[in-house]
């Protein structure tokens, strides 16, 4: 696989971001979730904003999260900087190729030009994708902290909340897919 997403319970944000990401840019993308309700579709207020923007959600089941999981994936983002800890706890290697959804799109955009120009020089997805997390670690390593910056990283849950806070996630993921897509296409 490709990417992995991953947040609680794989109903929501993380199969937004599988379902997205693969439509977008043709990798194999999966999710998983850190106390996931195995077997679940995609909750139905997600599912219906990814419907409206004309992203199937059938045969969509949630599965916990496993370090086979983690291993597998080429990157794994995270919706939360918690579950990028899990992620972690599960595989200390996968720590240069895990990051929270908003955190790797923030990195991205703090690219020299340089490093944006070989991720697009990449031949294919995949190897952009893997020039990408390279340069992602390598951002990271030496990014300034920014007060209020990690906060800014994580992405809300919205389940059993109202509406409006699924369609502003939906647009945070939405968005942050978006860029990841304009990267690795």
């Amino acid at each position: 696989m490709d990417v992995l997403a991953v947040c609680t319970g794989n109903i929501c944000r993380s199969p937004a971001i599988e379902r997205l990401l693969a439509a977008r840019t043709g990798l194999r993308v999966r999710s998983a979730g850190t106390r996931a309700v195995v077997g679940a579709p995609v909750s139905a207020p997600m599912a219906a904003l990814l419907s409206d923007g004309g992203i199937a959600t059938e045969g969509f089941a949630a599965r916990e999260l496993t370090a086979e999981h983690v291993g597998a994936a080429t990157l794994v983002v995270t919706e939360t900087r918690e579950h990028r800890s899990a992620v972690v706890d599960l595989d200390p290697t996968a720590l240069s190729r895990t990051f929270t959804l908003r955190e790797l799109v923030r990195l991205a955009g703090g690219l020299p030009d340089a490093a944006l120009e070989e991720i697009r020089d990449a031949r294919g997805p995949h190897a952009r994708l893997r020039t990408l997390v390279a340069a992602a670690k390598g951002a990271r390593a030496t990014a300034a902290l920014v007060p209020g910056a990690a906060a800014a990283d994580d992405i809300a849950d919205p389940i059993g909340r109202p509406q409006a806070v699924y369609a502003e996630v939906y647009t945070q993921i939405n968005g942050a897919v978006g860029t990841l897509a304009r990267l690795l296409g």
